[in-house]
């Protein structure tokens, strides 16, 4: 045994840490009908996120299930969307539209949790919400409410940026009732 390794091994590299978790929501093995009989393939639906405020979802086909992860995930990664959150959750309520998917996510208090169904819980999660309420109505269609959440998630703005939309410069220091209205 040379190099004082056992069984003559080579060192494991070691990895990176990850920039996102990945959660594979789901595998489907879809066909299409060639001359020869059927072509089987596998769809991968990949949510990645870093648990502080960037969520993303992709779609990946190839004829294995690792290389269709692969791709979804690097589909994700193309369109990450930051989402703004104040202390754990959300900071107002918003719904949002997909096809015929709706979702719609609601702030909670410290100590609720994630209260969530399926795909947007996954979403959620990912984007670093801690407490919230959702709801998933009309469809039940895992990347029609999948992409539903994202689009909520990046639509959110802070309260600042409202307020310079409105072209009102509030200062972020004072309160409401200092603030001539």
């Amino acid at each position: 045994m040379s190099g004082g390794q056992r069984g003559g091994r080579r060192p494991r590299p070691i990895s990176a840490p990850k920039e996102f978790d990945e959660r594979v929501v789901e595998i489907n093995r879809v066909t299409r009908v060639v001359k020869g009989g059927k072509r089987m393939r596998f769809r991968a639906l990949v949510v990645i996120g870093d648990k502080q405020g960037r969520v993303a979802y992709g779609l990946g086909k190839a004829a294995d299930v690792t290389t269709a992860v692969a791709k979804a995930v690097t589909d994700a990664k193309k369109d990450v969307k930051a989402v703004y959150l104040q202390k754990g959750t959300l900071p107002y309520q918003i719904m949002a539209v997909h096809k015929s998917a709706q979702v719609l996510i609601k702030p909670a208090q410290p100590g609720t949790g994630l209260i969530a169904g399926g795909p947007v819980r996954i979403v959620l999660d990912l984007a670093g919400v801690k407490d919230a309420v959702a709801k998933m109505l009309g469809s039940s269609n895992k990347i029609s409410n999948i992409v539903a959440t994202v689009d909520a998630l990046g639509r959110i703005t802070s309260p600042q940026a409202i307020w310079e939309s409105r072209g009102v410069a509030r200062p972020a220091g004072k309160s409401k009732a200092e603030s001539p209205s």
